[in-house]
Parts: structure tokens; C-alpha cells; sequence
């Protein structure tokens, strides 16, 4: 009953058995294997961007703070949710590998910036003299931190603001799979088409070992891109094995069925949670995690039979009043079954 996060569940055999049969011979190092040209192939062909540069590193936190840096000056700050992932997860990485830009932080309920609010806080920046920082690119992250989504619709007016200003937009697509699988839409509308610039394609969180792809709609900063990549130490030599992971990714759109099957996983979870007396859920789940609050003698029967997920905060105690409401997170990958689920839920129902 691993609920903790989506890194923790297997690799797809698929991709597993594309690693083993990329370990036979010889390939070129760097990225000059014979499987990355399919992959690029097959990411434009997905994405509906013929002229895009596509690389590949091996960490969402890695692509990330990567591609914002090819878009950031070292004087300038990244427009970002206060609960984004660049945020609250990556240590300080995308001021480190821009060199100490900023992040400004803008609000929205769910996790989600709003249009008004970004403007807001564009206009308060640079707009003085040579003592303030500057602008730079906004960044989405897709799905939220708290598990809600960017319309399509949404996207495109932060994208709107964002070009009014001349500023680039990065779209965080850790759990892209997941959004896209729960939006139904294409690829290609939810990024480029909604004036995304620059995307960072997760596969680490849906069924990869360890592989994310960062893709440029346009190539204008490829080449800074990949000096960027070698000089912050994420260019592998055996680049073979992050493009075998992605080739099985992609190969026949698994890389949607996986996302839609772990949508579907949480939402099974969170039918389950509902019926669960005293349970607050503050934010509709939208694709596969959900923060709830439930009290303290459901998490208790959960934990002492082995269930692991996140309680919040990390330290809370068990000991205590039992109806007293303790917020939590769950997570659900592809690999998750029915009984695993039902078990969690059981539990937690008493």
C-alpha cells in the first residue's frame, strides 16, 4: 500500500525491456545514438512541432531549471506559483543554474496563477530603474502541486499575459501525461498551440527509470541549451539508456495510457475517501494525487498496517484526539490495483 508518490511504483516492462535490448554493443556516446533521432522523430510527430529541438536529461529538476535558464538572465526573476514545483521542491535549482535570478511568486487558488495576478506582478517588476530585477519567463506547472489542472483555455491566457510583456513561458509537465490524459486533449494544444515556448515532458513519474524531455517549439536556444546541459553536468555519456526509456514511452502513446490508467486509480481512491465520516478534500482531484484531510484514527489504522503516504506536516503524531483532521497526500501511478486501493480505503473507513 505505497501511496507516497508516483516515483515509487516500477518501471512499464516495456520500457524496462527497451533498456536491456539497448545494452547489446556498441552506440556512439552523447546523445549521437542511433535511438535518440527516433525519439526526436517521434516527439515532434506527437507534439505536431516538425522544427522543434528535443533533449533529453535524466531528472525533472534537471529539465526544469535547464530550460528556464536558457530563457533567464542572471538579473532577471521567473514568474511562478508560490506552491509550484520550482518552488517548493527543487532546492533552489533554477536560481543556481540561471546564476541567482529570482523567482516572484504569484497566486491563484488551486495552485494555479491567474491571469490578473501574473500582469499584477509584471508590471511591479523593472518597471523603476537599474536597482530592480527584471523580467523573465513564467512557468506553469502541469499537473499542480495539488493535483488540479490548467484548462487548455487557462494556459493560453497565461501565455497571452506573458507575450504581451515579450516574456517566454515554460510549462513544467512533470505529470504532463496525467493532464493530458485527463483534459483530453492533444499534446500539441496544451503547449506550443496554447503559446507554450518550452516544456519539460516527464516520464520518470509514469512508468520510465529516469528520463525527461525537454523540447523547444522553437530552436532559437538550442545551442545554448546544449552547453547549458554539459556544463551543469546533465549530458550522459551512455545517452542510449534515457533514449531507449523514451522510445518505449512513446511507442503507441504509451506514455497517455499510462497517465489516463493512474488518473483512473485516483480517482477510485478519492470515491473511496469520500465515504469516509468527517473527510475534507479541499481541492477536486483533477488527474493522480489527492490532498485530503482525514482524521487522526484513519491515518493511525492505515499506518500501523503498513500504508505509506505523506502526512502533513512531516512530524505530525498519531497520538492525539482521533477525530482531529490530519492533511495528507496520495498518489497513484499505473501500477496500482483495484485491491491495493480498496485495502487503503477499507482501512481508512474503519
Amino acid at each position: 500500500m505505497n501511496f507516497a508518490s508516483d516515483n515509487a511504483g516500477p518501471m512499464h516492462p516495456s520500457v524496462l525491456q527497451a533498456i536491456v535490448d539497448a545494452n547489446t554493443g556498441y552506440e556512439m556516446p552523447y546523445g549521437n545514438d542511433t535511438v535518440m533521432p527516433r525519439v526526436r522523430d517521434m516527439i515532434r510527430t506527437t507534439f505536431e512541432a516538425p522544427e522543434a529541438a528535443v533533449y533529453l536529461v535524466a531528472t525533472g529538476t534537471a529539465a526544469n531549471a535547464l530550460a528556464l535558464s536558457t530563457y533567464t538572465n542572471s538579473w532577471d526573476t521567473i514568474y511562478a506559483h508560490s506552491v509550484s514545483h520550482v518552488e517548493e521542491d527543487e532546492c533552489g535549482a533554477p536560481n543556481f543554474y540561471s546564476n541567482g535570478a529570482k523567482l516572484t511568486l504569484v497566486e491563484g487558488d488551486g495552485a494555479k496563477m491567474t491571469p490578473e495576478n501574473l500582469r499584477r506582478a509584471i508590471t511591479k517588476t523593472g518597471a523603476t530603474d537599474v536597482h530592480a530585477a527584471q523580467r523573465g519567463p513564467v512557468t506553469l506547472t502541469q499537473a499542480t502541486e495539488v493535483g488540479t489542472l490548467y484548462s487548455v483555455e487557462e494556459i493560453a491566457q497565461i501565455t497571452n499575459v506573458a507575450k504581451d510583456y515579450g516574456l517566454k513561458t515554460h510549462l513544467d509537465g512533470a505529470r504532463f501525461a496525467n493532464a493530458c490524459a485527463a483534459l483530453g486533449c492533444t499534446a500539441a494544444e496544451m503547449t506550443w498551440k496554447a503559446g507554450i515556448d518550452m516544456l519539460s515532458f516527464g516520464g520518470t513519474k509514469n512508468g520510465c527509470a529516469g528520463v525527461e524531455a525537454v523540447i523547444f517549439f522553437d530552436p532559437e536556444k538550442a545551442w545554448e541549451f546544449e552547453l547549458r546541459r554539459k556544463r551543469g553536468a546533465h549530458l550522459f555519456s551512455k545517452h542510449r539508456f534515457l533514449a531507449a526509456q523514451m522510445e518505449a514511452y512513446l511507442r503507441d502513446n504509451l506514455w497517455l495510457e499510462l497517465g489516463a490508467k493512474a488518473n483512473a486509480n485516483c480517482a477510485r481512491l478519492v470515491k473511496g475517501l469520500q465515504d469516509i465520516e468527517g473527510a475534507e478534500i479541499p481541492d477536486t482531484p483533477q488527474a493522480n494525487m489527492v490532498f485530503a484531510h482525514l482524521p487522526r484514527a484513519a491515518h493511525r489504522r492505515a499506518k500501523e498496517a503498513g500504508a505509506q503516504y505523506y502526512l502533513f506536516p512531516l512530524d505530525v503524531s498519531l497520538n492525539g484526539p482521533d477525530d482531529e483532521l490530519i492533511r495528507c497526500r496520495m498518489v497513484c501511478d499505473w501500477n496500482k490495483t483495484n485491491a491495493e486501493i480498496d485495502q487503503l480505503v477499507n482501512l481508512l473507513c474503519g
